[in-house]
């Protein structure tokens, strides 16, 4: 599988598609808002963003992008979805946020800019792509010797199916329907197992948690759901 084959277009042609309603803080991409404080809190436990180069892989509109760069960092955002590059470079055009947008894969910028980032980032993506091993082996060639790699994504087991597909996609209507495929989703032994044969290892793990009752997430012990995982390069 080439890097320009590791890719649903669906799944490009469906984010796309609704790319201008990305930054609606109240619209169906709200959840990524209301986690974004979270996955960046996660991420400054084990680095400071202050004059760090970090890419950050799966970017969509730039949410996540924009954090980091408002946290000091030196922030790349890379996505295939053109139409998402787009209202990333534009949200931060209005915003006065320097931030720094490119098309591309992250294979391809692997091979293009292998050891130049000090961080690299990869939130809720890993389940989006036919080979999410390739994503993984690519952002460890991105990253410095040394350097951390964090990833977000679904742990595939029946309460994830329940809670992040019935309860938040049809019951909830907290993510847009058809957002996530069930099948896709990947199990933290899966995910560290590929990290380790790309030279990752594991320096800590924590679950997103989701409080019905008052609306709120938070990070605790559960990875049953949706989890974040940070690993470090380990090689010299």
């Amino acid at each position: 599988m080439t890097a320009k084959e590791n890719v649903y277009l669906d799944e490009i042609n469906k984010f796309g598609s609704m790319a201008e309603r990305w930054w609606d803080l109240h619209g169906e991409f709200k959840t990524l808002h209301d986690i974004n404080p979270l996955r960046l809190a996660f991420i400054e436990r084990f680095v400071s963003l202050t004059g760090q180069r970090i890419v950050d892989v799966g970017c969509g509109g730039g949410i996540l992008t924009e954090g980091l760069a408002k946290h000091g960092a030196d922030a790349l955002g890379i996505d295939l979805s053109e139409e998402l590059i787009d209202i990333a470079d534009l949200h931060a055009l209005e915003s006065g946020i320097v931030t720094h947008y490119q098309k591309i894969s992250a294979e391809d910028l692997a091979e293009q800019q292998p050891d130049s980032f000090d961080h690299v980032t990869c939130m809720e993506m890993l389940e989006h792509v036919p080979d999410p091993g390739s994503i993984i082996s690519a952002c460890a060639r991105m990253v410095k010797p040394g350097g951390m790699v964090f990833f977000s994504t679904l742990n595939r087991q029946p309460k994830a199916y329940a809670l992040a597909i019935v309860a938040a996609e049809h019951v909830l209507r907290m993510l847009p329907k058809g957002t996530h495929d069930y099948k896709k989703f990947i199990k933290p032994s899966e995910l560290s197992q590929s990290a380790r044969a790309a030279g990752l290892e594991l320096q800590g793990m924590v679950g997103i948690e989701y409080n019905p009752f008052n609306k709120r997430f938070s990070l605790g012990k559960n990875i049953d759901i949706n989890y974040i995982a940070a690993y470090k390069r380990t090689d010299d």
